[in-house]
């Protein structure tokens, strides 16, 4: 597990983060129905290994008005989409089933609850992928279409809200976002001011704590690399060393995006030349090209005219 995906999870196994996960960007009535102060993590003794020893998803439960609906969250952070996606999830909620009842939460006869699947995807390219199972069977007539299994999952991709949505929401996970979009330090700056009066409370302190985490290990590290960041052991430590250093380290930051800016630009151009020379590229292709550096940006840019096929154009040098 990659350190954002780890300081990921661990800001969503607060109930405070999932509460405004859903509130604030789950726009349905059911919604409105559920008991927030009855959600609790499943624990690992309702699930077996199939499950458990997964590193990318975390399953909730509360209490809605009908009884218990369980919350399938799945934390997606790789750079392409998988456009079988609607797979996994249908797999995922199956072994969520038959963990519940080996672990006989549910009585003989009783109906299986609700779950409730929930992908939250913060990749660089917009989520195209198919989110209803039914999308990638083949259909066919004479009535076996009602033997197609049928499940959807929410997808909910941060990259689409725009920063005039996000701004008003008195959200963390919305803050979450902006910090994930941030540009600048003074927009850092902003909504850690609103972290710092949210986060006040005793009760919060190990939200807070995680919050400062995931700014340190994974944030800024990504936004200032090769810099050595002070220690802090806060939000409001780390207030006061970005206002301390805005300065500087806005010239920095916007020196990472001119050379991230270039790095993109040698991508597309390399993309459109395979495009032509192969046709449509296979998502390995594209999963390679968003993880070079320039140096394997430059070696492959030298392949492009000699290459016979894709496999040579990648073939790692012996």
């Amino acid at each position: 597990m990659t350190p954002h995906d780890a300081s990921y999870k661990k800001l969503f196994s607060h109930p405070e983060m999932v509460r405004d996960l859903l509130e604030g960007f789950v726009r349905e009535p059911w919604v409105q129905q559920l008991d927030f102060a009855t959600l609790e993590k499943v624990s690992g003794s309702y699930v077996t290994d199939d499950l458990r020893e997964r590193e990318d998803d975390i399953i909730w439960r509360l209490r809605h008005r009908e009884g218990w609906l369980y919350l399938y969250l799945l934390l997606e952070f790789q750079s392409t989409v998988d456009p079988y996606m609607a797979v996994r999830i249908l797999t995922y909620v199956g072994l969520l089933y038959q963990d519940l009842i080996k672990a006989q939460q549910v009585a003989p006869g009783q109906k299986l609850p609700p779950v409730f699947p929930l992908v939250l995807y913060n990749g660089g390219r917009r989520w195209r992928a198919a989110e209803e199972i039914s999308e990638l069977i083949t259909p066919l007539g004479g009535g076996l279409e009602r033997y197609r299994p049928s499940l959807r999952y929410l997808l909910i991709d941060e990259g689409s809200y725009q920063e005039e949505v996000l701004a008003p929401l008195k959200n963390l996970v919305a803050s979450l976002f902006r910090l994930e979009n941030s540009r600048t330090p003074e927009d850092l700056l902003q909504v850690l001011q609103n972290l710092l009066q949210w986060l006040q409370s005793p009760a919060q302190k190990s939200l807070e704590r995680d919050f400062t985490l995931w700014l340190k290990r994974v944030l800024l590290p990504a936004r200032l690399p090769g810099v050595e960041l002070p220690s802090v052991a806060s939000l409001e430590e780390m207030n006061s060393m970005l206002a301390e250093r805005v300065v500087e380290w806005t010239q920095q930051w916007k020196q990472q995006g001119v050379q991230e800016g270039i790095q993109q630009g040698e991508v597309q151009v390399l993309r459109r030349q395979l495009a032509r020379r192969f046709g449509p590229l296979p998502e390995w292709v594209e999963a390679r090209l968003q993880s070079a550096d320039t140096a394997a940006l430059e070696e492959w840019a030298e392949r492009v005219l000699e290459a016979a096929s894709l496999d040579e154009m990648f073939q790692e040098k012996p």
